[in-house]
């Protein structure tokens, strides 16, 4: 079916007269009316019907109308948007973890737009699932054009890119024994029970490392996805915990102690995947996101 059709159609729709439709859409009488008749002879359908010296939509007509303008208008809304993006403006897709969706995204974001005045952008932020797989998944589905997570096993499909970093800490009960300290080797707390991030978190793979560089490994009673529900539990007692450095540590009846050995780090990574064709506006959001200084000390 030929798009030029469908446009002619539309315009001798409103217009209800081919030498005005003809001069509107800056074609021939007769160009307009082989148009019609080929769009008809193609549907088996008759779209119009003589009034006089004008012509008018026939029932089926009125229904084909509805159809084509809607068609029509998401399709020009499609290539304007793709015209708005192949020129630096646009929409970015970004998936990210929850803890670093808290502050650290939304503060990129913010800093790319005042770094951008002269471009229209806006962005659509994802943190369904809230773990590094789920979002590494999302990636890799095309959810989004780029994502930030923790890096979540070697893929090769997937390019990580350090943006930040984040301390881990020792986080104990205020009554604990150990939060008489405010420092400590890891292996000094191997005795006491433990809660651990589940397996499918980006952190678990660190902290698994750091215990085997410590020597051991410690009872371990839960495994947690939620950073703010680990909090929860070590404020009420029921372990212990290596978690990110974060202002809900600090505000809750928790003691955190600095691990001296081995010294422990989080990295988050920018996430895009390898051999993609990257819109103008998304490259240069990467290529921003990879000299952006994030200015507090907490990445939540």
């Amino acid at each position: 079916m030929n798009l030029h059709h469908l446009r002619y159609f539309v315009t001798l729709a409103h217009l209800e007269h081919y030498t005005k439709a003809a001069k509107q859409l800056s074609i021939t009488q007769p160009s307009l009316s082989h148009a019609i008749a080929a769009l008809e002879e193609e549907l088996n359908v008759r779209l119009f019907e003589k009034d006089g010296r004008n012509v008018v939509l026939t029932r089926w007509g009125n229904v084909f109308l509805k159809d084509v303008e809607e068609i029509l208008a998401h399709l020009d809304s499609s290539v304007a948007n793709l015209k708005m993006t192949g020129s630096g403006n646009g929409t970015i897709d970004i998936g990210c973890i929850r803890v670093l969706g808290a502050s650290y995204v939304p503060g990129l974001m913010r800093e790319f737009v005042k770094a951008n005045p002269d471009k229209n952008i806006s962005y659509r932020l994802h943190s369904e699932g809230g773990l590094s797989a789920d979002i590494i998944e999302g990636l890799k589905n095309r959810q989004y054009d780029i994502a930030f997570c923790s890096k979540y096993k070697d893929d090769p499909s997937v390019d990580f890119v350090k943006v930040a970093s984040q301390d881990l800490v020792m986080a104990v009960p205020i009554d604990h024994p150990l939060a008489a300290q405010d420092s400590i080797k890891l292996k000094d707390t191997l005795a006491y029970p433990q809660i651990l991030f589940d397996r499918r978190s980006g952190l678990r793979d660190i902290i698994d490392s750091l215990f085997a560089k410590a020597g051991g490994y410690p009872d371990c009673i839960m495994e947690i996805e939620e950073d703010m529900v680990i909090a929860g539990l070590v404020s009420q007692g029921f372990g212990i915990a290596v978690v990110p450095d974060m202002h809900v540590f600090h505000e809750l009846p928790i003691k955190t102690l600095t691990i001296t050995e081995p010294v422990p780090e989080r990295d988050f990574y920018m996430a895009s995947l390898k051999g993609t064709y990257f819109a103008p506006l998304v490259m240069s959001f990467k290529e921003f996101a990879v000299t952006f200084q994030y200015k507090s000390k907490y990445i939540f």
